[in-house]
């Protein structure tokens, strides 16, 4: 059930924001504000059936307006980094903001052309909300106008559906993602590293220093990056392991095994027992474990220091323009891009069963 928008207030520059609110026929709900197509609230049962809100987040429009954390929101043009912020499409090279230590385009080389900072249209659908951005040629420095759809629906099976929808009229690259930060003890709660994770994904791809894929794809095992099967996101967080002791603990992209809607990764939070399993039809996940949160204010007062909260965030591999052999993010005119990830909540019926 969707319930009617609410008008949310109005940005520095003018535009009304709404926010939209989904529930369904198991009490949980979603909150979504459509600056940044972003998932504002997320509200879900424990073991013994209390509800707590699993998503970082801000109280305010101000907060969400000026806030550095992409919480909840859809990034784009461009999710994740590409080095130096260039790239070469079709014999041009084109040059994006460099937003990240001056060295990488980060989300889509951040400012005004960021898809998170930006306001999109809202139309409820059944079920959910769809959401576009038209993004025109040349904002940011990427080439086309580019034609952005992103639809939440919640359904009674506990699931949160994003269905993509990207167009353009001119040869581009595009990369969306969403950013929800979860925290499935509830977001202000402690740390998440006993939080138990399980990665559909037997590679990765290193880095090096700039945190951009070096373009080598390489097995998990025998690394701490092996998280294949049910593993505290804690237990080897801290090694002395390169990727690691670059990204500050888990900021890396991983190949999922396997094509089409597929699992991607399970979470047990084991105290509440809640779960979070992740479907999608992305090649890679960005596992990202919050080191960069740096304890800034979030809802109700709470601060979200890092390792706060966790990101799964299904996309396609960072940096794939200056990287040939990883899947394309090349879009053409004529040519519709579509992909689905699904968010699915429970619970686990005991502290020390992996149940997703």
């Amino acid at each position: 059930m969707i319930l009617a928008p609410l008008p949310y207030g109005h940005t520095t520059k003018g535009a009304a924001i709404d926010r939209y609110l989904l529930r369904n026929a198991h009490g949980i709900e979603v909150e979504l504000i459509s600056l940044g197509a972003a998932i504002a609230a997320l509200r879900v049962p424990d073991r013994a059936g209390h509800f707590a809100d699993v998503v970082l987040g801000y109280d305010t429009l101000a907060e969400w307006e000026t806030g550095r954390a992409h919480h909840g929101a859809i990034v784009g043009r461009f999710g994740n980094r590409i080095f130096q912020g260039r790239f070469s499409l079709d014999g041009r090279t084109y040059a994006i903001p460099t937003n990240d230590g001056g060295i990488n385009a980060l989300h889509g080389g951040g400012g005004d052309g960021a898809f998170h900072w930006k306001p999109w249209t809202a139309t409820p659908v059944e079920d959910g909300v769809r959401f576009r951005l038209v993004s025109p040629d040349g904002e940011n420095g990427f080439p086309g106008t580019l034609t952005a759809d992103v639809t939440y629906t919640l359904n009674d099976a506990n699931q949160l559906r994003l269905d993509y929808r990207v167009e353009t009229d001119a040869p581009t690259i595009h990369n969306l993602t969403n950013h929800a930060y979860f925290n499935l003890a509830g977001e202000g709660g402690d740390s998440i590293l006993d939080h138990i994770i399980r990665l559909n994904a037997s590679h990765y791809t290193p880095i090096h220093a700039a945190l951009v894929p070096t373009g080598e794809i390489a097995p998990v095992e025998g690394t701490p990056l092996d998280l294949c099967r049910p593993t505290r996101i804690g237990a080897r967080i801290g090694e002395d392991f390169p990727a690691l002791t670059l990204a500050g603990g888990y900021d890396h992209n991983f190949v999922v095994d396997g094509e089409g809607l597929r699992e991607v990764a399970a979470v047990l939070e084991p105290t509440s027992g809640r779960t979070l399993t992740v479907h999608s039809t992305e090649p890679g996940v960005q596992f990202y474990s919050g080191n960069f949160l740096r304890g800034e204010n979030g809802k109700s007062g709470h601060l979200y220091p890092a390792r706060s909260a966790f990101c799964l965030e299904t996309q396609h591999f960072p940096d794939s323009p200056n990287q040939p052999h990883f899947p394309t993010t090349v879009l053409r005119p004529g040519e519709v891009y579509a992909s689905t990830t699904i968010f699915a909540f429970g619970v686990s019926p005991a502290p020390d069963a992996f149940v997703v």
